[in-house]
């Protein structure tokens, strides 16, 4: 089972002026080619296929697709691959943000 991690600014001071918005998010991971923005995140399964609309920033690494996830002013990742923890590491340094579990 992965974890998932929480890039947040929610710790900061003050914490209301402080949330991830999603039109910062999208011109931070325009500039990254190895991102996508996608609206619907589809998850195939044996036999199953479900969407999630939302607003997701799609990692390309190792011919996997990883999804950020924005959301009510944060980013959410689960770890389902190792390369992900200094990603998420780089992606939170970069916008002057914590990292929590959760």
């Amino acid at each position: 089972m992965s974890k998932r991690y929480r890039i947040t600014r929610s710790f900061q001071e003050p914490a209301e002026a402080q949330e991830i918005t999603l039109e910062e998010c999208k011109k931070y991971f325009a500039a990254k080619p190895d991102f996508v923005y996608k609206s619907v995140y589809t998850v195939k399964g044996p036999g199953a296929t479900m969407s999630i609309d939302g607003d997701f920033f799609m990692w390309s690494h190792g011919g996997l697709e990883i999804p950020f996830r924005h959301y009510m002013g944060d980013l959410y990742v689960a770890v389902t691959n190792e390369a992900v923890v200094p990603k998420m590491v780089e992606i939170a340094s970069e916008l002057r943000a914590d990292l929590t579990e959760g």
